[in-house]
């Protein structure tokens, strides 16, 4: 790959993929997800048209469905079994893709790594490059054969609500926020209903839609990604925390991060969906 990226093994290309689709070890997963205002299903769109072979992936199910907090991360057990169900064992090469070329793809991909999976990659510019490039389609169901997978949990690649509270008063990374900057500065309502405007005080803003290019929707070359992250005061060298409205675009940060050789970064899983809440949080504007 010509893009400069430190860790260019968390993306493959389009014209990898379509090479090695019947490769044995390969599950390629569609982990589109739309925020609820969207009015859209993801799994519905997935069953009439999906790069073949591929297999949902389902954030919303694929998670703490006893939490009243959007999609948080699964107990280790659920993982596996819900992605063992998918046909991904340990041996596994995972490569995910979204419709939108890259939003909730990353979300996967983050979630593999924390559950101690490497071998996952981003199909860079997802379904738009695919079809852009006249590639093939399907909307059939792959029969899938389920498969054992284990868990080694990662837990400093996670933060919880009390770490950032930590992190915002120590000399540690920054905590980057990825939603639009009209949301960041309290400018527009937040898309979850309840929540406060606003930012988590000292935060910085890293749109994550700034990684993509908006015409090819691929990530932008590593030094892009480096400049941009310079020009919001993120330095990249200390592990930051990456947080968002509900943790899905926060993980688009961090496999951005992750490109330019920072491996460490974590995501703050509860984000704005739980920091905003009413309550004794500081909120920033």
């Amino acid at each position: 790959m010509s893009a400069g990226y430190d860790r260019p093994e968390a993306l493959v290309e389009t014209g990898w993929l379509a090479d090695h689709l019947g490769d044995a070890d390969l599950c390629v997963l569609d982990a589109s997800y739309h925020l609820p205002a969207a009015k859209r299903d993801a799994r519905a769109e997935y069953g009439a048209r999906h790069i073949p072979g591929a297999r949902f992936f389902d954030i919303d199910a694929t998670s703490d469905r006893g939490s009243p907090l959007p999609h948080m991360l699964p107990s280790p057990e659920d993982f596996a079994a819900a992605v063992g169900a998918l046909g991904v064992g340990n041996g596994s090469m995972v490569v995910v893709y979204d419709v939108y070329g890259l939003m909730s793809a990353a979300r996967a991909w983050w979630m593999f790594r924390v559950f101690g999976h490497d071998r996952v990659a981003v199909l860079n510019g997802g379904l738009p490059k695919w079809l852009a490039e006249n590639r093939r389609v399907s909307d059939e169901l792959p029969v899938v054969e389920t498969r054992v997978f284990s868990v080694q949990y990662r837990s400093e690649l996670v933060r919880d609500m009390n770490a950032v509270k930590a992190q915002r008063t120590a000399d540690a990374g920054a905590v980057v926020d990825a939603r639009a900057p009209e949301r960041f500065a309290g400018a527009a309502e937040e898309v979850w209903p309840g929540r406060r405007r606003g930012h988590i005080p000292g935060s910085r803003n890293v749109p994550y839609t700034d990684l993509i290019d908006p015409v090819a929707k691929t990530l932008v070359p590593a030094e892009a990604i480096r400049r941009r992250f310079a020009a919001a005061g993120v330095d990249l060298d200390a592990p930051p925390v990456f947080s968002c409205g509900s943790g899905i675009t926060a993980c688009a940060l961090a496999l951005g991060a992750f490109l330019v050789g920072q491996d460490r970064g974590a995501v703050y899983d509860g984000s704005w969906a739980e920091w905003g809440l009413p309550g004794p949080n500081p909120v920033e504007p």
